[in-house]
């Protein structure tokens, strides 16, 4: 009896920069996980990888439903030659291109050579500052190589997705792995996390600031807007404090109290909120240091006759002031220029 024919799709892996994509396949029977096959993509003929079954969850997290092309077949003897001799093939154009961009003095970097199976076309990947005209180039290497040429510019992450291997955790870079997007991280977020802020410790092999900064971010957000803010007045079971710190997973609070006391309080612990304007301090806080600047011990003002101006109440043009402009040199600021250092550089470690 024969075995019926069915339709089954899978998700595939495949080309230098990883590509997943579902693949419908027609009577391969059931292909596990790691099978190597052969794809007709919109590429071409391609080596690919089977990593699973496509089910929702994995039409979920590619962000569409529509397949990327078919499964040709599995692959065989001849195809293990000829993808060993495609990554030869790849490692000889790489110089030559390397050459060829020398030799036209092309203001671009070279990164990584792809050979689509079958040898229908040659996928150069470069980095560049600004745009480069590349006609002359491509038509030299077309030339050279008997094939159609393709050049694709990439960033600087891409060059990591492409070449890296194993990040400071050890395990292999997660652009290179599973991520499929790769989103800006700003300082900001190794701030509120509380990361080292040294610039060796949390950039990536890109020497951009690493991923996993973002992988937990909205959680310590969502956090941080739940807690009272630091600066913070709050009365707790102990008595009345002001917030210093705050531990943003474990949603613990440290509180100064009276007397300099620090104490680090739960959440829960905490009655009323009585300011969430930072700075302010509690009422008897204020009334203590007031009560220290009256004792006999703090230096008294200066009694002066009445209407008589002290130095420094005098308007800053007076003429017989020295600068002329007060004590602040330099042209005046105009209102709401904030610091452009305050500002978080998006990828660029501060």
């Amino acid at each position: 009896m024969d075995t019926p024919v069915t339709d089954q799709s899978y998700v595939v892996r495949y080309g230098v920069s990883r590509i997943v994509g579902e693949f419908s396949a027609r009577g391969l029977g059931p292909l596990a996980r790691g099978t190597t096959v052969i794809i007709r993509s919109d590429r071409g003929h391609e080596w690919g990888t089977v990593l699973s079954t496509a089910t929702e969850q994995s039409r979920t997290y590619l962000g569409t439903a529509e397949e990327h092309g078919r499964i040709i077949r599995l692959t065989n003897a001849q195809d293990e030659i000829e993808h060993d001799q495609s990554i030869a093939f790849e490692k000889e154009a790489f110089v030559g291109g390397q050459n060829a961009i020398r030799e036209r003095n092309l203001q671009m970097q070279l990164i990584d050579i792809e050979r689509v199976f079958g040898g229908e076309r040659l996928i150069f990947y470069y980095l560049a500052e600004d745009r480069v005209d590349f006609r002359e180039l491509v038509k030299a290497l077309a030339k050279q190589f008997q094939t159609r040429i393709e050049m694709r510019q990439i960033g600087i992450r891409d060059e990591a997705k492409l070449l890296a291997d194993y990040g400071d955790c050890g395990q292999p870079v997660c652009c290179n792995t599973f991520l499929r997007e790769m989103p800006p991280v700003s300082m900001k977020m190794a701030k509120l996390q509380k990361a080292t802020l040294d610039p060796s410790k949390i950039s990536g092999r890109c020497g951009r600031l690493k991923c996993c900064l973002r992988y937990e971010y909205d959680t310590y957000e969502e956090h941080r807007r739940d807690l009272p803010p630091i600066g913070a007045t709050v009365v707790t079971k102990v008595g009345t404090g002001r917030i210093i710190g705050q531990e943003l997973l474990a949603r613990k609070l440290m509180i100064a109290y009276e007397g300099q006391r620090m104490v680090m309080t739960d959440e829960k612990d905490i009655v009323t909120v009585v300011s969430n304007k930072p700075g302010k301090s509690p009422p008897q806080m204020a009334a203590d240091r007031d009560d220290a600047a009256d004792s006999s011990d703090s230096p008294r003002r200066e009694h002066r006759p009445q209407g008589e101006p002290r130095n420094e109440d005098r308007p800053r043009g007076d003429s017989n002031r020295r600068g002329g402009r007060g004590p602040r040199s330099g042209p005046p600021r105009s209102e709401g220029s904030g610091d452009s250092r305050d500002m978080p550089n998006p990828d660029r470690p501060e």
